[in-house]
């Protein structure tokens, strides 16, 4: 527990709780996050190059299924090229000029005139010439009636309608009259039905070339090529998210790496100026953010962004007039929906405000229960919790709803670019202006072009939350390190070390305006139990970490049997100490390995042996397993058992120099006499530092150091100091006043 009152960061909430953060500077974190990512550009390059092309399958497959729904559609109805073509030939051979033409050379206008004609190949007999007035005349009558061609003579219909071929098929004189006939009452208010019953009537030469007739063949090519690019489509995907789940956690691995390796690197001064909470959760919290949103926002913005670009030209590219339309109809409803998303930014991040201080209220009451209890302070608590919970539900109310408002506008959105496409691609198409099968691709289209805009806008957030992480993140892995120690040449053997230690005029501060250790000077003997007391800020524990090099020296010297810890590295120095906190630190294992920590080769009897020595022997054999019994968090192991196990690790490291920093400050009387009698047992043949408020526990110390505001006012053994009936004298009877 350190005497110094050290600045401190205000404690930031993370997790659920954590107010939404926005990075402080969002170009030079993304910078760094970049080239922080170099090692994985391959991938990422891959990834993007699949998650664009599936987007651009995507993009293809409406322009398709356009052509697929006109094919289908032109199989559906007749034939009009064909038609066309036939009706050309025949209304060719009814036009009045080739009737008239034929009608002078056929007719007989010359009683004596008994000949027979030859007109196109065909030889007209006299009987059929006079049978052709009869009809004509007729004709002339009644020349709507179709029927005159029922009695015109063979020879004359073959004239008036040879047999022609159209697109290969042989069109007869015979077929071409009795499509005439067939078609004889069809008019622009003919329905459909009626229309194809009389195709069902038609001559089997033209039916086979006007009946409603779907190209298989390329209908099969369509689908087969349209499933080939949406399966194509969706295996990029699957392959783009497959590699970029892998980058992510790769790169969160590689971070988590980094931050271990950095702690280890790290001053005591920055965990002094940092709290707990707030490391943790860049470990766990923003390392979580980059992993999890990474993979999710590198694929989408780069799809959304060819989706949206893509399906834009190809609209154009399909019909210039549907795509103004499309757009517009889009915007229209997206500038809608800004408005709205203005509106509820403000409550989304008072939400995440409120929330945070209804979390920090909760932590604080049941945290300190037994307090509020205690003080009758159940109702304020209470009433203040009403107070903010209801700010919460204000905020919720309000946030949810206006997101709640965000599918309907979506399906508004789409639905209104579905009609406007329909009522401008129906009147396109009555005009001829475009197909059916553009309509079509169109309400496809519209769906690609609205669907990335959100997209795009979820990835945006996405990265400003990977930003902030990052930057944290960065912050940590950039911090200062420890002085590089690799040139330092200085050692010392722990089991060569006599003990010897000597604090020459240390000057010390934690900042450089505020100086804590004046001009410290101590010898301290081998074997010698040094105690080091004084109020609270005198600096005793910034002593041992100042031995501990935990912080450097600002000026003066500190000498370990005659080598300066300047020429000794941080290890080596470590090793040559054990240490006994008033904080016991037992972490998830057996009791076997709690006890050998951090050092190998060290057998069961030796643990057993060190148990022994520190006299928790009898309770370690009443545990199930005894030494390999497993500890745990919820064990009912007490506060001074933890500190007996904790004294017996320091039994088996056997380094040359002690520290019991406030040992015994946090347990009862009766196991302060236990833990005393395990100190004792453990300073024997070893230099100790013992760091103590109970001055009780240090009356038999060699040399007493007392400290006040970095100075060492008043040295000797407990009788010496008391004689003084000085400071020390002074503290050590306050402890018996009433």
């Amino acid at each position: 527990m350190k005497d110094e009152k050290v600045k401190t960061r205000p404690p930031k909430m993370h997790g659920p709780g954590r107010v939404a953060e926005k990075p402080k500077d969002l170009a030079n974190t993304l910078k760094k996050l970049a080239n922080s990512l170099k090692r994985y550009l391959p991938l990422i390059i891959i990834a993007l190059v699949l998650a664009a092309t599936g987007s651009i399958l995507s993009i293809i497959g409406p322009n398709k299924l356009k052509e697929l729904t006109d094919e289908i559609t032109k199989g559906l109805v007749i034939n009009q090229e064909n038609t066309k073509l036939i009706m050309s030939d025949i209304t060719k051979s009814l036009s009045e000029d080739n009737l008239k033409d034929i009608s002078i050379k056929i007719m007989v206008t010359n009683p004596n005139d008994t000949n027979s004609v030859t007109i196109n190949g065909e030889n007209i007999s006299y009987e059929d010439r006079l049978l052709f007035n009869k009809i004509m005349s007729n004709y002339n009558k009644n020349s709507n009636n179709i029927n005159i061609f029922d009695d015109m003579p063979d020879s004359i219909k073959k004239v008036i309608f040879p047999s022609t071929k159209v697109k290969g098929t042989l069109i007869t004189t015979n077929d071409k009259v009795k499509f005439l006939k067939v078609m004889g009452n069809v008019n622009k208010n003919t329905d459909a039905n009626t229309l194809y019953k009389k195709i069902d009537n038609m001559p089997k030469s033209i039916k086979s070339l006007i009946k409603p007739k779907l190209d298989m063949k390329k209908i099969k090519n369509l689908l087969i090529f349209m499933v080939t690019i949406y399966l194509l489509s969706a295996l990029f995907n699957i392959i783009q998210s497959i590699l970029l789940a892998t980058l992510s956690n790769n790169y969160a691995k590689k971070l988590r790496t980094n931050i271990s390796l950095k702690i280890n690197k790290l001053a005591l001064k920055y965990f002094d100026t940092h709290t707990t909470g707030d490391i943790l959760s860049r470990v766990t919290n923003d390392v979580d953010m980059i992993g999890m949103n990474l993979s999710q926002s590198l694929g989408t913005l780069v799809g959304a962004t060819t989706l949206f670009i893509g399906s834009i030209i190809m609209m154009f590219v399909t019909n210039w007039i549907m795509a103004l339309t499309a757009i517009a109809s889009s915007m229209f409803g997206f500038a809608f929906m800004g408005i709205v998303l203005k509106k509820s930014q403000k409550y989304f991040l008072q939400r995440q405000v409120e929330l945070g201080k209804l979390n920090g209220h909760i932590e604080e009451i049941y945290s300190n229960h037994n307090v509020v209890k205690a003080y009758n302070g159940n109702y304020d608590a209470s009433k203040k919790f009403d107070k903010l919970n209801q700010n919460v539900y204000e905020c919720n109310r309000k946030s949810q709803f206006l997101s709640g408002l965000m599918p309907s506008m979506m399906n508004f959105i789409g639905n209104f670019g579905y009609v406007s496409v329909c009522v401008v691609g129906a009147a396109l198409v009555i005009d001829n202006k475009i197909s059916f099968g553009v309509i079509v691709a169109f309400m496809i289209y519209v769906r690609l072009f609205t669907s990335p805009l959100s997209q795009l806008g979820q990835a945006m957030t996405s990265v400003q939350s990977i930003a902030a992480a990052a930057e944290r993140v960065f912050e940590f892995t950039e911090e200062a390190e420890m002085d590089d120690e690799s040139k330092l040449k200085g050692k010392l053997d722990p089991k060569k070390v006599k003990g010897n230690i000597e604090f020459k005029h240390v000057k010390f501060g934690y900042n450089d305006d505020k100086v804590i250790i004046k001009d410290f000077n101590c010898l301290v003997k081998p074997g010698q139990k040094v105690a080091i007391v004084g109020p609270t800020g005198a600096g005793k524990t910034t002593m041992v970490n100042l031995l501990m090099k935990f912080y450097n020296i600002n000026d003066g010297d500190i000498l370990i049997d005659g080598v300066s810890i300047k020429d000794l590295k941080r290890k080596n120095i470590h090793d040559l100490f054990i240490m006994v906190l008033q904080d016991t630190w037992l972490f998830n294992g057996s009791i076997k390995d709690n006890i050998k920590y951090n050092k190998t080769k060290v057998s069961d009897k030796e643990v057993k042996e060190a148990l022994k020595t520190v006299g928790i022997d009898h309770f370690v054999n009443s545990l199930p397993g005894n030494i390999n019994y497993n500890v745990k968090n919820d064990d009912s192991i007490s506060q001074g058992q933890k500190q007996l196990l904790t004294i017996a690790r320091g039994m088996i490291k056997d380094a040359p120099f002690l520290i019991l920093d406030e040992a015994t400050s946090s347990v009862d009387t009766r196991t302060e006499e236990l833990v005393q009698k395990a100190m004792d047992k453990l300073t024997k043949g070893r230099t100790s530092f013992i760091i103590a408020h109970r001055l009780s526990t240090i009356k038999n110390a060699d040399l007493i150091l007392v400290m006040n505001e970095g100075d060492i006012i008043e040295q000797g053994n407990h009788k010496e100091l008391m004689k003084k009936n000085g400071f020390y004298a002074d503290l050590y009877n306050s402890q018996f006043k009433n």
